[in-house]
């Protein structure tokens, strides 16, 4: 019997894919948890990010560097762009709106007619180079049997969990700061920080490009070890980015986080236990059905999170109430 998927799984703690939607989730801890934005549409700051990244980098030939400002501006024209004309809606118009908008930018990505550009339905490849040319780590094989890993694995480990370690700290400082506390308020009651004299748009507006550039880079980190793939910014991307917050603690810092940790580390774990059961015929399925169970088992577990435990592991529940 197979069960090297076990340590595979807990090997997800130091994945790029769970840095890089550890780092979504906080940015959708900023719009949702602290701010009371019911956004749905962060997948769609994830893919814009991660196109004007890939772009400049593999068709346009820019540095790293100049590469890393054109995905923060992108997340930050994509937040104006959704902003402008929708933060002043209720949050249940505002989740309609964000949703609608990130499912417009995987289809335009994927257009024929531009894929020139975008690479179509096939993505782009090859934006890894400039950042490994930055690699110090000596070209040796690190860990041990399952868990072993390249250099360049190694490297985008530890380039990512540094980038997460300090996003943490500025929103943290940020949520301590005037700032942080008049988005609180506005989370509250809006109307009251309102009659303060605050202009609550631009407060929200704020909040918007913040948590939206923090996708956007997290997009960075998944698609450097990897590829940019159109498909992987749908719909399931932001539900998956709710149900890390709200597991870890969606008015929390550290909750996003190790919220991300968790949800892979099981979700590869129950894919694990899936294959071992359906490849010995103790479960009546077939390996094409393996994909919809997953998403069935995420399905409930966030049903469950909302229910029983809305305030996460690390939340307060007095501070799980969002004004609408």
């Amino acid at each position: 019997m197979d069960l090297n998927f076990i340590p595979l799984a807990f090997g997800q703690i130091l994945s790029p894919l769970t840095i890089g939607y550890a780092l979504a989730a906080l940015g959708l801890a900023v719009h949702f948890g602290f701010t009371g934005l019911l956004n749905f549409g962060q997948a769609g700051f994830m893919a814009v990010g991660g196109y004007f990244f890939a772009i400049t980098t593999v068709k346009f030939d820019w540095p790293l560097w100049a590469s890393l400002i054109a995905c923060v501006v992108g997340a930050i024209l994509f937040a104006l762009l959704l902003g402008i004309p929708t933060l002043r809606l209720r949050a249940d118009y505002l989740s309609i709106v964000t949703i609608a908008a990130a499912e417009i930018v995987r289809y335009t990505v994927k257009t024929p007619s531009i894929s020139n550009l975008t690479g179509g339905s096939d993505g782009i490849n090859g934006s890894s180079r400039d950042f490994y040319r930055l690699n110090p780590l000596p070209d040796i094989r690190y860990g041990y049997g399952v868990l072993s890993y390249n250099n360049n694995e190694v490297w985008s480990m530890i380039v990512g969990w540094t980038v997460v370690i300090i996003a943490a700290v500025l929103v943290w400082q940020l949520m301590r700061s005037p700032w942080g506390r008049i988005v609180k308020g506005i989370r509250e009651d809006e109307d009251a920080v309102r009659s303060l004299g605050k202009n609550v748009t631009w407060y929200k507006m704020q909040s918007l490009i913040l948590g939206g550039v923090l996708a956007a880079l997290g997009t960075v980190l998944v698609i450097i070890p990897t590829s940019l793939q159109p498909d992987n910014y749908g719909t399931q991307t932001t539900f998956f980015l709710y149900t890390i917050v709200l597991l870890g603690g969606a008015t929390t810092v550290l909750g996003p986080i190790v919220g991300s940790i968790i949800f892979w580390v099981v979700l590869s774990l129950s894919d694990g236990i899936l294959t071992l059961l359906v490849s010995n015929h103790l479960l009546p399925i077939t390996s094409v059905q393996q994909g919809p169970i997953r998403f069935i088992i995420v399905g409930i577990a966030l049903m469950l999170l909302v229910i029983y435990r809305p305030q996460g592991i690390f939340g307060k529940k007095r501070e799980a109430h969002f004004s609408g």
